[in-house]
């Protein structure tokens, strides 16, 4: 683990991450996904690179990420559905599986082309597959460049809950190119951006303040402000992961959003939310929370509202009975003896982790949330929403 260090050279910015496993880098840059054969050379030698992506990605980008590579190179394409419903032990036994027929060996190469299902069964694939082989990151969707394909976190759904089997498996090599995200459909663009917002509210209140001002240009997709959120979230998540690799401590502050966000997915069956719009919702109840308990002003807690909203519209919650809440949350991976641990803004740019609040009043504030998104919908906290 320890400190990370920043180099940015004139054709590809860097990112170096050191872990228990040895370091790694994020390599942010337009065009770069032309490159992926001659980066995957530098890792050394390997008996034969194996990509693993979905049909509709790789019909995209199969050949962008393939070109270059020699026919002994290339050993195999592994093509799995990219849904959340298929994020399932099943899925990882038919690819490894496949693997084994291919003959991949210890020292084969995994290249993972995809968002974050993709990267996290992948990964875990990786982690398990003959006790580990080598895995490689091209995340196509802006919620995996900023956030899942970083950090080495790997897992797969059970019924019971969302990564609850999974391992801390980190990557050799992530290759993000924002270039790629222009394919990607709006509403799993907006889904990334709630991501970013994400980290302007636990640990830089510049970049929330720039997605203040900026949110239009982002939505327009606009390259140079949405290679400067993407570098900049890329930067807090490296320093974070680097400083607590297994999520012992520091590491819990990315969870803000994700503790009823990955409920309300359980909740639904995995169909109705796409990741970020659900981590959107729980960074709506977490700062509604916040608020109620007096421990985040008006001013910070409105403000978090108004630009979850600028996002864009979420799907709507449906009715679901508060003790299916109950039982899920109290599964979440961070409860202890069925105690949940509440990620909570203090200010903007600062989160308090570890919080522990009475079930009644977590439960009594569970049907509130659509009425207040409808008062931040109507504009209602704007006047007073505005950081400074």
């Amino acid at each position: 683990m320890g400190e990370v260090c920043y180099i940015f050279r004139s054709i590809m910015p860097k990112v170096h991450i050191r872990s228990s496993s040895g370091a790694y880098d994020v390599i942010c840059a337009r065009g770069v996904i032309a490159r992926v054969r001659p980066l995957v050379a530098r890792l050394g030698d390997s008996t034969g690179i194996f990509f693993l992506s979905s049909p509709r990605v790789w019909a995209l980008w199969g050949k962008k990420v393939t070109a270059g590579f020699r026919r002994n190179d290339k050993r195999g394409v592994i093509l799995f559905d990219d849904r959340e419903t298929s994020k399932r032990l099943a899925t990882v036994e038919a690819i490894a599986r496949s693997l084994v027929e291919a003959g991949a060996d210890r020292r084969a190469t995994l290249v993972a082309v995809g968002g974050g299902v993709v990267g996290d069964v992948a990964g875990f694939v990786a982690a398990t597959y003959l006790r580990g082989v080598q895995i490689v990151h091209v995340p196509t969707t802006l919620v995996a460049q900023v956030d899942s394909s970083i950090g080495g976190k790997t897992g797969v759904d059970l019924p019971e809950g969302k990564n609850l089997v999974g391992a801390f498996y980190p990557p050799a090599l992530v290759i993000a190119d924002p270039d790629v995200l222009n394919t990607l459909p709006h509403q799993q663009f907006r889904s990334g951006l709630y991501e970013v917002v994400k980290y302007g509210v636990i640990a830089d209140r510049e970049l929330f303040i720039y997605l203040y001002k900026h949110m239009p240009a982002l939505l327009r997709r606009d390259p140079k402000a949405l290679a400067w959120v993407i570098e900049r979230s890329i930067r807090i998540k490296a320093r974070v992961v680097s400083k607590d690799e297994r999520e012992g401590g520091l590491r819990q502050i990315l969870n803000f959003g994700h503790t009823f966000g990955h409920a309300l997915e359980a909740a639904t069956g995995y169909r109705r939310f796409l990741h970020g719009e659900a981590v959107a919702w729980g960074m709506i109840f977490a700062t509604m929370l916040a608020l109620a308990d007096y421990s985040l002003q008006l001013r910070d807690g409105f403000g978090i509202l108004m630009l979850i909203s600028m996002v864009g519209p979420l799907p709507a919650i449906p009715e679901i009975p508060v003790k299916t809440f109950r039982k899920l949350l109290a599964g979440d991976k961070k409860s202890r003896g069925g105690r949940v641990r509440w990620v909570l803004p203090q200010w903007i740019g600062r989160v308090e982790r570890g919080v522990e609040l009475e079930q009644e009043f977590v439960e009594k504030y569970i049907p509130a949330i659509p009425l207040i998104w409808k008062e931040i919908q109507r504009g209602t906290l704007a006047r007073v929403s505005r950081p400074k």
